[in-house]
């Protein structure tokens, strides 16, 4: 659980957006369901990590230039 919701963190980063904007965008969840996974009063079902997971994919953080770090790698 953690290893995902760092993933999500480090998209939303690299966008600049608020890691419930894309929970919001790739799950078509509310803003608080972030907040309720954040303070541990809940967690996403395998079928909404699965979706976000998918959508962060399909929806790459554009690359800076000069920028050597590796992309987000797609969780196992």
């Amino acid at each position: 659980m953690e290893k995902f919701m760092q993933q999500v963190r480090a998209y939303a980063g690299a966008l600049g957006v608020h890691p419930s904007t894309v929970v919001q965008r790739a799950a078509k969840l509310g803003g608080a369901a972030w907040a309720k996974w954040e303070a541990g009063d809940g967690s996403p079902t395998l079928r909404t990590a699965d979706k976000i997971l998918k959508y962060m994919r399909e929806n790459p953080a554009p690359s800076r230039e000069g920028d050597d770090a590796e992309p987000l790698k797609e969780a196992i």
